[in-house]
This record gives structure tokens, C-alpha cells and sequence, in this order.
């Protein structure tokens, strides 16, 4: 008989064709399901960002396993889960190659504002090459600040060294194995920003983390700074982000991901052309993806057998 699961979206044909043989899978939604599936439902195989809480994982009392899509699980209350016995799977370091390609990605596109720019070539306004338009600044050669020396933080100071940037690093814990290894230097987080031609934010959103950057710290930075995020979008307070960009205390900033996800379509982040923003896109490869979908099915599938998981969180 096929384990019963449910999802929070509709999966890939390439997902259900992992879970086919051994899975039937239903539809989850806040907003209610029929209790016959939720008395069912064996395992939960989460995309996305919904509220998992235990209020949530009570209504499913045969629940077994939470199988996460992605790395990042704040949005499930892994405290709520251990109480509950249920393992949570999530799928780290197959997403950090991506991840630190798309922070380059941002960072260059902000520091040469490839956005305005392409805008501006596909416009009627572009009769003429002038070359006094639109200069940037250099990242060859420049300091970048990296907040969060985890695996993602050095896959991204890797790629500096290619482009022989100094590099500073800010974590909870000095690494002195990155120093070495990477040629890296630890800085105080007030060090960091003042110092950094480019800022990114490589850290999981957790209490200590929240609202990490905000009015104080962004005044910290140069005027000519970039600050990048693709950790969550907690991690900045987007009020004071909109102040900083408005106001110049910085040059610019490019983002992909925000809080809420998506942004209300009139929040004036995005009016904001010194903004590059992407609908989080960090791990969206489809190499990256597809090793992703196989380790979430892999984790389900353990769970549900009464196995170790392959990456527990809780």
C-alpha cells in the first residue's frame, strides 16, 4: 500500500515521477483540507515557505516525516517537531554553488547597473552611445564584505579571489581555518560595514539574525556601497533599506529575497531604480534543482520508512 503524503504546492511531474511508485501525494492547504487525507497523511514534503507549526502537524496525527525543499527552515517550528518525535529533512550543499553564483550574479549587476542599463538600451531614449552615462563602480580589485562564513559564504569568497578582492568575512565564531584556506580576515561587524565596497549577507534567518541589518548599520556603510541578500529577507529591515536608498546613505542594493515573499505590488522597495530584485532565484538551476528534488524525495522516503534521514535538522 503507497505511503499517503501531502505537499503544500503542486510538484514537478519530475517529483512525482520520484514518488510515484511508492507515494500517493495530495494537495495541503492552510486554508483546510478534507480531514480524511490530513488523518492519512504519513509524511509532509514542504516547498516553499508556509507555516509549519504544531497546531499544523497535529491535525496529521500519522505524520512521520517533514521532508523540507531547500535548505532554509525557519518557516517550520522544528521545536514543535522534536516534541512531536517528527525528524525534519532539508537539503544543504547542494544549493551552495548556486547560491554564491547568484550573489555575484546581483553584485555585478548593481555595481554596473546592468538593469537601468538594459532598460535604457531597449528604450526609444537610445539613439546614441554616450559614454558619459551610467558609470558604476569596479568590483576587480574592491573590498567585499561577507556576513555569514558558512558554506555559501565561501563559495562567494572563492569567486572573489577571481577577481582579486580583498575580502572581509563578519560570523558569530572566528574561522580560522577560512583565514587560511581562503586568505580571508575576520572583521567586527561595525568594521566590516564601514570598511566593505560590497556587503552580502550569506546568514540563515534566526532570532539572532533578524533585522540584523537596519537604520544603524546601514549608516555605517560607504556611500558607494552595494549591500546584496540572498539569505532571507528578514535579516534586513526593509524600512530602513527604502530610507537608505532614498536617501543615498548608500549606493545601492540588490536583493532576491524580501519579506514578505512576494512584496505587496505598491511597497515602495519597489519603485526604488538603485534596487536590483529577483524572485529568489538562488538555487534556481536546474541542475542545483534537480539534485535538491532528489535529496527532499530521498529524505521523505527514509522517514517514511522508519530510516535515518540522509540531512536531519531536527
Amino acid at each position: 500500500m503507497p505511503f499517503q503524503v501531502v505537499t503544500n504546492t503542486p510538484l514537478s511531474a519530475e517529483i512525482m515521477a520520484m514518488l510515484s511508485d511508492q507515494c500517493t501525494v495530495h494537495l495541503w492547504s492552510p486554508a483546510g483540507v478534507d480531514p480524511a487525507v490530513l488523518g492519512a497523511a504519513e509524511g509532509f514534503f514542504v516547498y516553499g515557505h508556509p507555516q509549519i507549526n504544531g497546531a499544523v502537524m497535529d491535525t496529521m496525527p500519522k505524520l512521520r516525516v517533514i521532508s523540507n525543499f531547500g535548505v532554509g527552515v525557519d518557516h517550520i517550528h522544528l521545536a514543535d517537531a522534536r516534541a512531536r518525535n517528527i525528524p525534519v529533512g532539508n537539503t544543504p550543499n547542494l544549493v551552495d554553488g548556486a547560491t554564491a553564483d547568484m550573489t555575484f550574479t546581483l553584485l555585478m549587476a548593481a555595481a554596473r547597473n546592468l538593469i537601468i542599463g538594459e532598460r535604457y538600451a531597449r528604450s526609444p531614449a537610445f539613439t546614441k552611445y554616450d559614454p558619459n552615462l551610467l558609470h558604476g563602480y569596479d568590483v576587480f580589485g574592491s573590498t567585499l564584505g561577507i556576513i555569514g562564513m558558512g558554506n555559501i559564504g565561501k563559495q562567494v569568497a572563492k569567486r572573489a579571489k577571481g577577481f582579486e578582492m580583498t575580502v572581509l568575512y563578519h560570523n558569530r565564531r572566528r574561522d580560522e581555518q577560512a583565514e587560511r584556506e581562503l586568505g580571508v580576515t575576520y572583521a567586527t561587524l561595525p568594521e566590516l560595514l564601514q570598511q566593505a565596497d560590497f556587503v552580502t549577507l550569506n546568514v540563515p534567518l534566526t532570532p539572532e539574525t533578524r533585522g540584523l541589518i537596519g537604520r544603524d548599520q546601514l549608516r555605517m556603510m560607504k556611500p558607494s556601497a552595494i549591500l546584496v541578500n540572498v539569505a532571507r529577507g528578514g535579516v534586513v529591515d526593509h524600512a530602513a533599506l527604502v530610507e537608505a536608498l532614498q536617501e543615498q546613505w548608500i549606493y545601492a542594493a540588490a536583493v532576491d529575497v524580501t519579506e514578505p515573499e512576494p512584496l505587496p505590488r505598491d511597497h515602495p522597495l519597489l519603485k526604488l531604480e538603485n534596487l536590483v530584485i529577483a524572485p529568489h532565484l538562488g538555487s534556481a538551476t536546474r541542475q542545483t534543482r534537480r539534485r535538491m528534488a532528489q535529496r527532499a524525495v530521498d529524505n521523505l522516503l527514509a522517514g517514511l520508512r522508519g530510516e535515518p534521514l540522509l540531512n536531519r535538522v531536527g
